[in-house]
């Protein structure tokens, strides 16, 4: 009976040679003492945080030349962070300096601190490179609590009714003082808005883009519904029309309660189109709106429901053609059934290396592709999506066969029965709740993924919610934010209740 040699073997330099080596290239004392994963991620883990930190010293002074200068100029924007990752480095160093020492001397440190340190220099300067501002986010949340408001509550938004509105103008003569146009004529029992004087300076901008002010005018109206919302409006002399702003607001009044007002507005900043000549006739407008008729959906409302039956049956559509390919496919992929010959081995390799490839490009890219390929639409998102699903599920497909149990297969096979017999017969029998699980979870991702997919043309309701977001109706894009939430919760509620059944 032989004994079992259990003796360690021993390090090649004593600990104080061990010390100084790594104390010259990091990570060298461990590597002759033998403990060569300890020495290459000590030696990787200090060189890849002083590679970034040079690399953050870059941005963060990137007018400065030289590394003393940039870390002069870094110091003086983040100290605390400097500071940190300076003295982090430095414990750093001598750590791995010490624990060469210690593991030549045979008594190599097995705890995990120094590991716990390079995990926090990597949090630090991870949160220095993505640039988290917690300060900043809190101090702008009252900012930014009015869209997100609308975001989270839009149902006002939801509904709408026919609108009627009554409006009265008059005649504003700018930038000149000759034959202005007259105050308009008063007919009882109409609104009614006239202007003192009905000429003016326009205000402009100096070269600074700073505004400066231009003439003030008096405006009175009558004949509008009493204590009522009014808003005024400004058309210029081709018949563009904006609202007015003063003290950064628009222009908004209430009558009183003889449907009267009165009040002086700013003539407004406004460039004069190249289009129009001679004496620039501009016209101030008083409107009130007021809702008739029934409540009914709007059309933000009417467009969300429309898409997002589209990104459901895109992500239907996509699942069932990515199965309808990924499941001949996953058999070639399975190692257990292609590893006959070198043949089946050759093509075992080339598919999975197209599922890796495949799947290792997002969506949206295939996404862009598709767009340049097909043009816009819900088409270029289904084929987006199917590419995507192909190889997930292929994958997904055939590591399920892999790892399905080999005796029903062997049972088969001593029946004397063919390849094909033994996968219909032993291995489909086993793959099914798996693959219905995995089929289902794809199909529940291919309808979040439709959401996203859309915003770069691939169709559904993710390209109309950015469509608002971009025009900053942040209520018609909570709306959609709402169905996207809702459905996903009901398509996960399903799901379960399939997985249940089949699983």
């Amino acid at each position: 009976m032989s004994n079992t040699n259990t003796k360690k073997i021993k390090p090649l330099v004593p600990p104080v040679a061990a010390a100084v080596l790594s104390a010259i290239i990091p990570g060298l004392g461990q590597l002759l003492s033998f403990r060569i994963r300890r020495g290459l991620l000590l030696f990787f883990s200090l060189v890849s945080i002083m590679g970034l930190f040079i690399w953050r010293l870059a941005v963060i002074a990137h007018r400065e030349i030289g590394i003393a200068d940039r870390l002069a100029k870094s110091f003086s924007r983040e100290p605390f962070f400097i500071i940190f990752i300076c003295l982090a480095i430095f414990a750093l160093w001598l750590w791995i300096i010490y624990d060469a020492f210690k593991t030549a001397g045979g008594s190599a440190d097995k705890s995990l601190g120094i590991f716990v340190l390079i995990l926090v220099m990597f949090f630090s300067l991870g949160w220095q490179i993505s640039e988290i501002n917690v300060g900043k986010m809190i101090r702008e949340f009252p900012e930014a609590w009015p869209p997100l408001s609308r975001i989270l509550w839009p149902w006002e938004a939801a509904v709408t009714r026919d609108t009627s509105s009554v409006t009265a103008e008059a005649a504003i003569l700018v930038d000149d003082t000759k034959n202005p146009p007259p105050i308009p004529e008063y007919i009882e029992g109409e609104p009614y808005i006239k202007s003192t004087p009905t000429y003016g300076k326009m205000s402009t901008l100096d070269a600074d883009n700073n505004m400066i002010l231009g003439d003030t005018i008096h405006l009175e109206g009558s004949g509008f519904e009493p204590d009522t919302e009014t808003f005024i409006y400004w058309e210029d002399s081709v018949g563009n029309e904006f609202r007015p702003r003063q003290n950064g607001k628009y222009v908004t009044l209430t009558t009183d309660a003889s449907g009267g007002f009165s009040f002086d507005l700013v003539i407004p900043y406004r460039l004069t189109p190249p289009s129009a000549v001679g004496q620039q006739i501009h016209h101030v407008q008083a409107r009130q709106i007021s809702e008739v008729g029934p409540v009914k959906a709007s059309e933000p409302l009417r467009l969300t429901i429309v898409l997002m039956l589209e990104t459901i049956f895109m992500g239907m559509m996509a699942t069932f053609f990515g199965i309808i390919f990924a499941i001949p496919l996953s058999f070639l992929a399975a190692r257990n059934l292609m590893s006959g010959s070198w043949i089946t081995v050759t093509i075992y390799y080339i598919i999975r290396t197209i599922f890796n490839i495949t799947r290792s490009i997002e969506p949206m890219i295939w996404a862009l592709i598709a767009v340049v390929w097909v043009g816009l639409g819900p088409f270029a998102g289904i084929i987006a999506l199917t590419i995507h699903t192909i190889a997930a599920l292929g994958k997904l497909y055939s590591e399920s066969i892999e790892s399905i149990d080999p005796g029903p297969i062997e049972a088969i096979q001593a029946t004397g029965a063919n390849r094909l017999q033994t996968i219909m017969f032993a291995v489909v029998p086993q793959m099914i709740p798996p693959f219905v699980s995995f089929t289902i979870y794809r199909w529940d991702i291919n309808v979040r993924m439709s959401t996203v997919i859309g915003m770069v043309g691939g169709g559904g309701i993710g390209f109309l919610l950015v469509q608002y977001i971009r025009l900053l109706d942040y209520k018609s894009a909570g709306i959609a934010v709402w169905f996207i939430a809702i459905t996903v919760a009901i398509l996960d509620y399903v799901s379960s209740k399939i997985r249940e059944r089949f699983v």
